[in-house]
């Protein structure tokens, strides 16, 4: 049953990065919180941590290793967990079994056989080794092992005082306690999931060359083969970006930068005039005074990324609900991973995208979700307070849109899939105007010197690949193409040189600017030219 769907004519989905949903809404509702947070409303039940005896063993080889456990705990810095923790498979497997298998897997490269995985392999995952993994990971920035408050911080969750905006605009409208990633890895496999329904097999962003053969048709090009005048699409992207991650990581959408993807000037003009398109997909800044959440790599600046997205997400909901067509909007913030950050409930079973398809990467099978991401769903059909205890993940997104505009599925993971419209219960528009108020903060003087995380670091090597790939012979055959790619592309040595993101941000620049001049058009827009203030 797809409820009120038919009253959507505009489904908007913006996606942040590297939170998990105790990360960020764990305290949502505690007795401990000033009302209305104290308790969840109308006597509904909140799968938090508040209540409960949650905590992580501390590895016996660990500093303070005496204390035995960290226990779920408020945060204390806002730019908490620092430095990064990790991401990859084997990383979260570690995180979400507490096994290091083999041993020697508590070091750098992390992903020796059987990649951390226990056998057999737990019906329920006991999610505790969070503490575990990021001791394992903390030397890999800081070149030392961290003390028990280094560590504890991975415990950490934030309170609706922390983060006011997502707090508040999940007791206004509905927060879904139980939508998960939808692979237990990083970045690129889960972007590529929520818009293809598969990663191709992909399951971390390395090795980066892997990303521009995967040629998995989108939703977007759904959209497109529909040739319909009552569904189309954007993608809306920050300027500073200087190119849009969705079009990077998507070979089949590469036909249609100059008419699909536009920057976020745009996004508002169109939600305030009333012309959104039928689906809406907005990216954060993830470069230069990044706002897209993502943890910091290390303490040498601290860009607030944290509050500088919930002033994002702040402003794309005031764009849309004072915007002309708020009545028949179905808004969707959503997170690509939990990036290394702590949660309690364990990811269920998932639909492998296709049945017959042998396993992927690091021998994954594609049989179970990833972990709990912070879901927030906006419309004026959906009751305030509503908790959504339905298990969704990425391809939910994409099972909603097909269901709205009758379009055909991607693969067998989005066909079943279950769509969001059980959230739109009520028969006429809300007409509040809840108030919303992002906390202050102050961008840093210098962000060109901030050092890369990984994530960057991928978009700049993808960036790199694309140039490359322009100068490869297409008639030769896919084993060819990947030889002499892997010759041409000097990516991952280019991208190891650049320390910071300055060095990033121009390095961008130059490459696309080849990219487009071997397209055979003009040199990258001119806004990227007009952007460059920004670091001088």
């Amino acid at each position: 049953m797809s409820w009120n769907l038919d009253k959507i004519d505009h489904i908007v989905v913006l996606m942040l990065e590297n939170r998990s949903f105790d990360n960020m809404l764990g305290w949502l509702y505690d007795p401990a919180n000033p009302p209305p947070f104290d308790k969840p409303p109308r006597g509904q039940t909140f799968e938090g941590v508040s209540g409960k005896n949650l905590s992580n063993p501390i590895p016996p080889y660990a500093r303070d290793a005496q204390r035995g456990s960290v226990p779920v705990g408020k945060a204390t810095r806002i730019t908490n967990p620092n430095p990064d923790p990790g991401e990859e498979y084997f990383h979260v497997n570690t995180q979400l079994f507490g096994t290091v298998l083999p041993d020697a897997n508590r070091h750098e490269p992390f992903n020796r056989k059987p990649y951390n995985l226990p056998s057999p392999l737990p019906q329920v995952a006991p999610m505790n080794g969070f503490v575990t993994d990021f001791i394992n990971t903390f030397p890999t920035w800081r070149k030392r092992e961290p003390v028990y408050d280094e560590y504890k911080v991975i415990m950490e969750c934030f309170t609706p005082q922390d983060m006011p905006v997502i707090s508040a605009l999940a007791h206004h409208y509905a927060v879904c306690d139980h939508y998960h990633a939808s692979v237990p890895s990083q970045t690129f496999c889960n972007r590529s999931f929520v818009h293809s329904a598969t990663s191709n097999g992909l399951v971390v962003n390395a090795p980066y060359v892997n990303w521009l053969f995967h040629h998995a048709p989108t939703l977007f090009n759904r959209i497109e083969e529909a040739r319909r005048p009552d569904v189309t699409w954007k993608v809306y992207y920050d300027e500073l970006n200087l190119i849009s991650v969705t079009w990077l990581l998507q070979p089949a959408l590469r036909p249609y930068r100059r008419t699909r993807f536009f920057h976020m000037d745009e996004f508002f003009k169109d939600a305030r005039e009333g012309t959104l398109p039928s689906y809406s997909f907005i990216e954060p800044r993830l470069v230069v005074n990044h706002n897209d959440q993502h943890p910091p790599v290390d303490d040498f600046l601290f860009t607030h990324a944290e509050l500088a997205g919930e002033q994002l997400l702040f402003d794309v909901y005031d764009a849309l609900r004072h915007g002309k067509n708020w009545e028949r909007t179905l808004f969707i913030l959503t997170y690509d991973e939990h990036g290394g950050c702590f949660d309690h409930i364990a990811p269920p079973a998932a639909v492998p995208p296709e049945a017959s398809r042998p396993p992927g990467q690091y021998d994954f099978q594609f049989d179970r979700l990833g972990v709990r991401l912070p879901v927030v769903l906006m419309s004026p059909y959906i009751e305030p307070g509503k908790i959504v205890h339905t298990v969704f993940d990425h391809t939910s997104i994409i099972k909603t849109v097909c269901n709205r505009w009758n379009l055909p599925p991607l693969t067998e993971r989005d066909k079943a899939a279950t769509d969001l419209s059980e959230v739109l219960t009520l028969d006429t528009p809300r007409d509040d105007d809840p108030v919303i108020t992002p906390r202050p903060f102050q961008r840093m003087p210098r962000p060109e010197d901030e050092p890369l995380n990984d994530f960057q670091k991928g978009l700049l090597a993808i960036v790199t690949g694309i140039t490359s790939t322009n100068r490869i012979d297409d008639q030769q055959q896919l084993t060819a193409k990947v030889r002499q790619l892997v010759l041409l592309l000097e990516n991952e040595y280019q991208v190891v040189r650049l320390k910071n993101i300055g060095q990033a941000w121009k390095f961008m620049k130059e490459r696309l600017d080849l990219t487009f001049q071997y397209e055979g058009v003009e040199s990258q827009d001119a806004a990227m030219d007009s952007t460059q203030g920004e670091l001088e």
